[in-house]
């Protein structure tokens, strides 16, 4: 399909009583949500937007963000996605670069959006609203622009990424591939809506399928909207299935419920011990590598159980080629640029985006990441060591749960390579209490090892609670120093 209007006219007509959306109070059936965001489009019309214009959706997890940004969406809106975190200054600030002619908000963040369109002088459109009359779907083609959203691209400064139509559709089909029984599944949302990994593989390919979306209103709910909705699929961040694993094991009980046969799994590294785990209770959790770039999804890994430190095989409609171990990407899920144009002339040659991401492909055709160049640490000595490769080798010890290595600096201003890694509590409850950090560090030091000279950590620091994450969960990188 190509666009976002034709996937749901097409949806609405097929699976018209379904329910679609539910939350802990409400459901939604397919005809519901395309009654309401009629109304919706309706005071766009009234208002005076036309297809092309740009609104910002501000809105945390909620029925109310997906009915605002389908009527935007489907109206021909360029729709930037605004992080539900964004304070009120930092909001008005993006309402005034981005150039939007319209806030969509609710509640929630009623005071935050309301100085925003105050200082800007622009409507603010809430759910609340009266409406009075309904508009069509626009007229939409695979290249229009569908969504604005927020990354840290190629270069880790925040900045806007633009998809279009076709990108957003290629995305939400990439979702389908691998799982055998795609339709009619129960997904619950966790994952932040203004991320990418959630809009597409939790949202798009849910509304795609014929699949009921549960939203978890507040994530702190998640395992007794579980016990509720019983979901069978899980789009999740390897923090999130790891938190779950270890409260399973904690109350003797699969904390997912046991409807729960599918993780997809993302967004940052995903240990072989997770999917290892979640094999023997009966889970598949699937890994896999994408961007906000494109569109979500470029590789999965189905044969997750052989290679499960791969991030498995291309999605189709995109071409890759490696050039010095970067990973170019061109295809119809990969974005149209951003918004910044200083930012598109460095990642981009000859129309291939550079990811950033280093990889490396095996005999088989499996992807592996191995690191990132913006990561990389120029040693005194003019050798170059990438973080994530030596990660991906300390990684594969049962007991590291999650890990970072960056470069430190002695007070006599000697730069060195440390190791931090917070071990797996279920793990280390099977190593006798006084051996439990002489066997750590052991098993870290014969992996370090297996490094060239030039490689290895020389301080080794077990923590004993978490890294600072981003709103998706990611670990925040130490600043270089």
């Amino acid at each position: 399909m190509p666009d976002v209007a034709t996937m749901w006219k097409t949806v609405v007509a097929n699976f018209a009583d379904k329910v679609a959306i539910q939350d802990i109070n409400s459901s939604y059936t397919y005809t519901q949500i395309d009654n309401d965001i009629a109304l919706i489009r309706g005071k766009f019309a009234q208002l005076g937007l036309t297809k092309g214009d740009t609104v910002g959706v501000y809105c945390k997890n909620s029925y109310d963000f997906v009915k605002l940004y389908l009527a935007a969406v489907t109206y021909g809106l360029k729709t930037v996605l605004v992080p539900p975190q964004l304070p009120n200054v930092a909001l008005s600030g993006c309402v005034q670069g981005y150039k939007m002619k319209a806030l969509l908000s609710h509640n929630a963040l009623i005071d935050n959006a309301n100085f925003a369109v105050n200082q800007n002088n622009i409507p603010l459109i809430l759910p609340t609203d009266t409406f009075t009359s309904t508009a069509p779907m626009a007229q939409l083609c695979e290249t229009d622009t569908a969504v604005i959203m927020f990354t840290g691209g190629t270069t880790g400064k925040s900045k806007g990424a633009i998809l279009s139509h076709g990108a957003l559709m290629q995305g939400t089909v990439n979702g389908c591939y691998g799982i055998r029984d795609v339709f009619y599944q129960k997904y619950l949302l966790v994952l932040p809506l203004t991320h990418v990994f959630g809009l597409i593989r939790n949202l798009m390919t849910c509304l795609y399928t014929a699949s009921t979306l549960f939203i978890c209103d507040n994530n702190k709910d998640m395992f007794r909207d579980c016990a509720i909705f019983r979901p069978t699929i899980m789009v999740m961040v390897p923090a999130l299935a790891e938190m779950a694993l270890n409260l399973s094991r904690q109350f003797g009980r699969n904390m997912l419920g046991d409807s729960i046969k599918t993780i997809i799994c993302g967004a940052a590294v995903v240990s072989p011990y997770l999917i290892q785990e979640y094999h023997k209770i009966g889970i598949n959790l699937m890994p896999g590598y994408g961007l906000t770039e494109s569109a979500n999804f470029v590789t999965g890994n189905t044969n997750f159980l052989n290679n499960p430190s791969s991030v498995g095989y291309p999605f189709p409609n995109q071409q890759l080629k490696i050039v010095d171990g970067e990973l170019w990407l061109k295809g119809k899920n990969i974005f149209t640029g951003y918004v910044d144009p200083q930012a598109n002339a460095q990642s981009f040659e000859d129309g291939w985006f550079k990811t950033g991401d280093l990889v490396l492909v095996d005999d088989d055709g499996f992807y592996y990441i191995v690191g990132r160049k913006k990561e990389v640490i120029v040693l005194s000595n003019g050798e170059n060591v990438y973080p994530a490769e030596l990660e991906t080798e300390f990684n594969k010890l049962d007991f590291v749960q999650d890990f970072q290595v960056y470069e430190d600096v002695t007070e006599s201003g000697v730069h060195f390579l440390a190791l931090e890694i917070v071990p797996r509590p279920a793990v280390l409850a099977t190593i006798s209490e006084e051996d439990k950090d002489s066997y750590m560090k052991a098993q870290l030091e014969q992996v370090n090892r297996q490094f060239l000279p030039y490689q290895r950590v020389t301080k080794i620091i077990i923590r004993d609670t978490d890294f600072e994450r981003t709103p998706s969960l990611k670990i925040k990188r130490y600043k270089k120093v």
